[in-house]
């Protein structure tokens, strides 16, 4: 209990960006996840839905389920019950349903199934029916295979991808998040490079998504994403973090990333 009661006190005491990337780092990634989970769901005035449809779409299944419980040991409540108290509406049915499904994790499509759910998404699309059942169902019960066929005989059969058609407000918290989710299942590593030039470039660097990024990516995907950068970028994720972060907090970040001095 002493040490539940710390880890809390750590986690809402921690404000510098150095402090709060090494804490994350020494966690076990469950664990951490859980953590980037809970401080998205209770971010006010309104809860982060891009770090709960990353994690929810971008981790296996395996993965969410153990994120899933360290959350419950952590704040002794669900993470489909948070979620559910902390946001209304459409965003609600969409984040719990994505938080809740345990997909299907084989390659097998089914071609005939997505060129069908292809023409249901460009009905609900055209008719501007953009929070229809059908659209959330599709996008987060099916397997990311049988998604990523389905949105691309949406983009064969009428010229243009799915996104394109979910920008009529940019505003609008519901269709971005379900565009955040169709690119985190379509291509996180691609997702992963904009969240990080996005927070490099934008006045003011966005130290939160950055550490995020990193830290999350650092054990796994990390290369791919710096080889992305580059190409779009044309310089180094090492030379971009070095001339916007400063201290300790960008020795750190340098370490993960790899590059030595």
């Amino acid at each position: 209990m002493y040490q539940e009661d710390l880890i809390k006190r750590l986690e809402s005491e921690l404000s510098g960006d150095f402090e709060k990337a090494v804490y994350r780092w020494t966690l076990d990634p469950e664990d951490r996840d859980a953590v980037l989970l809970n401080v998205a769901i209770k971010q006010v005035p309104l809860p982060d839905y891009r770090v709960i449809v990353e994690i929810s779409c971008i981790r296996s299944h395996e993965e969410l389920l153990a994120i899933k419980r360290a959350y419950q040991i952590r704040y002794k409540h669900s993470v489909e019950e948070d979620l559910a108290q902390h946001t209304t509406g459409d965003i609600r049915q969409l984040l719990v349903w994505l938080v809740s499904v345990y997909r299907y994790k084989g390659e097998e499509i089914n071609v005939r199934l997505a060129s069908s759910e292809a023409e249901i998404l460009h009905r609900v699309i055209s008719e501007k029916a953009f929070n229809h059942e059908e659209t959330i169902r599709i996008i987060t019960t099916r397997s990311k295979a049988q998604v990523l066929a389905t949105l691309n005989h949406f983009r064969d059969d009428y010229g243009t991808s799915i996104t394109k058609h979910l920008r009529d407000d940019s505003s609008h918290e519901y269709l971005s998040a379900l565009r955040t989710a169709i690119r985190c299942i379509c291509d996180h590593h691609k997702y992963y490079e904009k969240v990080v030039r996005r927070a490099l470039n934008q006045p003011g660097t966005d130290e939160d998504s950055l550490t995020r990024v990193i830290i999350t990516s650092a054990e796994k995907d990390l290369k791919d994403i710096k080889e992305l950068f580059q190409k779009r970028n044309s310089m180094s994720l090492e030379h971009a973090v070095a001339k916007d972060t400063s201290g300790d907090y960008k020795a750190f970040l340098l370490t993960l990333l790899g590059k030595e001095d």
